[in-house]
C-alpha cells in the first residue's frame, strides 16, 4: 500500500519578473500588484531532474500538468525566498501557501545568511552550482524599466528581441537558480525545519499579505510640512552661519571649531546634544538646534510609507521571518517598524494629527514649537485599523527578564513576576538592602535598579551600563563597578547560568557528547555526506539554535572560547565569530521569548484575531469594534505554555484608533 509520504513529489521553481514598481523600496506586494507586472521566465525541476525553462515573455506556455501541480497538495513547491514565487504566481494561478517550502528560511533556521549566492558559498557549494555572477546585470536589463535615450530608441524597457544574446544568458541564469536552490536544499535536508516553524512561516505570509492600513492624509501632510519647515530651517542656518550648505558635516564642523575655539570633529547626535547643553544662547546654539531638528529620521519613515503603500491604502510585507539570524526573531522591512520613535506620555496626539492633516504649520509652531519632533511623535499613528475596526495592541511585560529568571531559577525574581511585577524596585531592594516600599518611582535607587536590569543580565559590566545611559542618569564612572557587583551578588543563579552554559558548550566541543542543561540540550551535529557541521542548542520549545562550523580557539582575552561562522551584525558579512557565556544566554533568552510570542500568535489566530504586525514582544491586531475585549487578548498572551512550566507570563494591552505606544 502506498503511503501519503511516498506519493509526495517535489517541484523546485524559480521565476524572473518585470514590474515598473521598485521592488526594494516598495516591497513585493506593491511590486506584484502593479498593472504591468509580468512573469518573464518560469524555471522548474521535478524531483531533481534537469531544469526546464519556460520563456513566457516570448509566448511559451507553462505545461498544463505543471499548472495543475501548483494547486496539488501532493506536490510540494520549493523556492529560494518562496514568498516571492508564491505571491507572484498567485496573481494568475491558485497555489495555497501550505504547499510551499522556503529554502531561504531553511538556511536562516540553520544559521546561514539570506542571499542565494552567499548561502551557497557558505555551504561550500561549487561555483558552477551557484548563482551566476552576471545575474545582477541581467536583472537590471530585463526586469527594470529602462531610461529612454537616443541609443535605445527611446524605449522604456528592454525586451528579449532587443538583446537576444543576453536573453539567452538570462534563461541560463534562471535555470541556475533552480540548480542552486536544489543543492542548498539537499545539503540542509538532514537538518529539517520543525513542523511548528513551517506553520509559523505560513502564518507570517498571511500576516504580510494582509498588511496594515495607513492614514495617507497624515503621511502626505507630514511630508508637505517637513518640506516647508526644512527649507525655512536651512535658510535660517545659512543666515546665522554664513555657510553655503549648513548640512555639510565638513563645513559645519569647521565653522563650529572656529566659533567655539575648540576642536569639533563629528556631528553625531550625542555630540550635538552635549554641545547644545554647554553653549550659551546665540547663533551657535541655534545652528546646533537646527542641525538637531533636521536630523530627525521621522520624515524618512513617512517617505518609506508613501513608497510602500498599495492602491487600497495598506502596506504589506513589513516583517521578515527569521530576520534576526540565529535567535529566529522577526526583523522589520520597508518602514522598519522595529525602531519607530516613541510618542511621549501626555502628548496630544489627536490635536497634532488633525493639524498635520490640515497642514496648519502656523498652529503647529504656536502650540508645539519643534515641528520635526512633533512629526516624529506622530509616525506610529500613521498606522490605523481597517474601516469599522479598532487596533488592539498587547505586549508581554518584561518578557526577557521573566525568561532569564525562569531559565536560571532565580526564585526572588520569579516571585516578583508572580506578584506585583515591579522588577526595577525589587532589583534595587535586593542590591542595596532597602525595603521595596521605600523605593519610589522617581527615586535614585529605582533608577540604579532600572539601568542595572537593562544592562547586566547578559554578563555586561560598566561599559554596558554606560551604553544603557547610566552616565546620563547622573551616575559617575566610579560608581559603576559597585552597581555591577551588587547586581551580580543579588542574582547569583543568573551569574551561574552564564558560566554553566559556557562550560556545557566547551564540554560538548571537547568530547562530542551531548549535554543537557536547564531544559536545553547542547549537541554537536555533523553530516559527512553534506559536509555540514553545527553546534546546536535545542530550546525547551524543541526549536534549535545553530552555530555553523564550530571550533575552539583563543578569544581576544586569551581564553578558550567557542568560535563559529555567522553574519556579523555590524559588517553584515559572513565570517568567523566568537562567543561567551553571557552572549549565549542572551541568544537563548531572546529565542525563548520569541517562541513565547510565536505561541501567542498561533493562539490569537485560533481565537479569531487578525494580526497585522508585531514588534519584538508586542502583537497588533485589526479587530471589529466590540470583538471580545482587551482582557481576552492579554489573557491569551499571558496563558501558560506547556513547554515552559512555571514561566510567569504577563501582558497588558489597549484598544486604539491608531497605533501608539501606551
Amino acid at each position: 500500500m502506498t503511503t501519503k509520504a511516498e506519493m509526495i513529489v517535489h517541484l523546485s521553481i524559480d521565476i524572473e519578473t518585470y514590474s515598473s514598481v521598485d521592488l526594494k523600496k516598495s516591497g513585493l506586494y506593491k511590486y506584484v500588484q502593479s498593472p504591468d507586472f509580468q512573469i518573464l521566465l518560469f524555471a522548474y525541476s521535478w524531483d531533481g531532474e534537469p531544469v526546464r525553462v519556460i520563456d513566457l515573455a516570448q509566448g511559451e506556455e507553462i505545461p498544463g500538468h505543471v499548472l495543475l501541480a501548483l494547486n496539488d497538495p501532493y506536490v510540494i513547491k520549493h523556492a529560494y525566498n518562496a514568498s516571492f514565487e508564491w505571491y507572484s504566481l498567485n496573481k494568475f494561478w491558485q497555489s495555497p501557501i501550505d504547499q510551499w517550502r522556503c529554502t531561504m528560511m531553511h538556511g536562516l533556521y540553520c544559521g546561514y545568511t539570506a542571499g542565494l549566492g552567499p548561502t551557497g558559498e557558505a555551504l561550500g557549494i561549487p561555483q558552477d552550482k551557484r548563482k551566476l555572477g552576471t545575474g545582477g546585470a541581467l536583472i537590471r536589463t530585463f526586469c527594470l524599466p529602462t531610461k529612454p535615450s537616443k541609443t535605445n530608441g527611446q524605449r522604456i524597457r528592454t525586451l528579449p528581441h532587443h538583446e537576444p544574446e543576453k536573453w539567452q544568458l538570462f534563461k541560463e541564469y534562471c535555470a541556475g537558480d533552480v540548480v542552486a536552490e536544489m543543492e542548498i536544499l539537499n545539503r540542509l535536508s538532514v537538518f529539517p525545519v520543525p513542523d511548528q516553524e513551517q506553520w509559523l512561516w505560513q502564518l507570517d505570509q498571511h500576516i504580510n499579505a494582509y498588511g496594515v492600513a495607513v492614514d495617507r492624509d497624515v503621511i502626505d501632510g507630514a511630508l508637505a510640512i517637513d518640506e516647508q519647515i526644512s527649507a525655512e530651517l536651512m535658510q535660517e542656518a545659512v543666515r546665522l552661519s554664513g555657510l553655503n550648505n549648513p548640512k555639510s558635516v565638513q563645513q559645519l564642523t569647521k565653522w563650529l571649531t572656529a566659533e567655539l575655539e575648540e576642536e569639533v570633529d563629528n556631528l553625531r547626535k550625542d555630540t550635538v546634544s552635549k554641545l547644545i547643553d554647554k553653549v550659551d544662547e546665540g547663533n551657535v546654539k541655534r545652528v546646533l538646534e537646527i542641525r538637531q531638528e533636521l536630523s530627525k529620521t521621522s520624515v524618512k519613515k513617512y517617505a518609506a510609507m508613501r513608497q510602500a503603500v498599495c492602491d487600497d491604502g495598506r502596506i504589506r510585507g513589513l516583517l521578515q521571518f527569521y530576520g534576526a539570524n540565529r535567535t529566529g526573531r522577526w526583523a522589520g522591512r520597508l518602514v522598519q517598524i522595529h525602531n519607530l520613535p516613541r510618542n511621549k506620555d501626555g502628548f496630544p496626539l489627536d490635536l497634532a494629527r488633525n493639524l498635520v492633516k490640515a497642514r496648519n504649520v502656523a498652529a503647529l509652531k504656536l502650540i508645539f514649537g519643534n515641528i520635526p519632533d512633533t512629526l516624529s511623535q506622530l509616525i506610529r499613528t500613521a498606522f490605523v485599523p481597517s474601516p469599522g475596526n479598532v487596533m488592539r495592541v498587547a505586549d508581554f511585560s518584561a518578557i526577557e527578564a521573566r525568561v532569564i529568571a525562569w531559565l536560571a531559577g532565580e526564585q526572588w525574581r520569579l516571585e516578583v513576576f508572580k506578584t506585583h511585577g515591579k522588577i526595577y524596585e525589587a532589583s534595587a531592594s535586593q542590591m542595596f538592602g532597602i525595603p521595596i516600599e521605600e523605593i519610589g518611582k522617581g527615586s535614585d535607587l529605582r533608577q540604579r535598579g532600572k539601568v542595572a536590569e537593562l544592562a547586566l543580565g547578559y554578563q555586561g559590566g560598566p561599559g554596558a551600563l554606560i551604553a544603557m545611559g547610566a552616565l546620563d542618569m547622573g551616575l559617575t564612572e566610579d560608581e559603576l563597578p559597585d552597581i555591577v557587583l551588587r547586581w551580580r551578588n543579588a542574582n547569583r543563579r543568573i551569574v551561574d547560568l552564564w558560566y554553566s552554559l559556557e562550560n556545557a558548550v566547551l564540554e560538548v566541543m571537547r568530547t562530542g557528547q551531548a549535554v543537557g542543561i536547564r531544559g536545553m540540550i547542547i549537541a554537536r551535529e555533523s553530516h559527512h555526506g553534506t559536509q555540514q557541521d553545527f553546534l546546536t542548542i535545542q530550546l525547551p520549545s524543541g526549536r534549535k539554535l545553530f552555530y555553523a562550523r564550530p571550533h575552539l580557539a583563543q578569544n581576544d582575552f586569551g581564553k578558550e572560547a567557542l568560535h563559529y561562522w555567522g553574519v556579523d551584525q555590524k559588517t553584515k558579512k559572513w565570517g568567523t565569530m566568537s562567543t561567551y557565556g553571557g552572549r549565549l544566554v542572551e541568544n537563548v533568552v531572546q529565542a525563548i521569548a520569541r517562541d513565547c510570542l510565536a505561541v501567542s500568535l498561533g493562539r490569537l489566530t485560533s481565537a479569531g484575531y487578525l494580526t497585522v504586525f508585531h514588534v519584538h514582544d508586542e502583537a497588533v491586531a485589526d479587530v471589529p469594534d466590540g470583538f471580545e475585549t482587551v482582557d481576552h487578548m492579554t489573557e491569551i498572551m499571558g496563558a501558560p505554555i506547556p513547554w515552559a512550566p512555571g514561566l510567569p507570563l504577563g501582558a497588558a494591552g489597549f484598544d486604539t484608533n491608531y497605533y501608539l505606544k501606551d
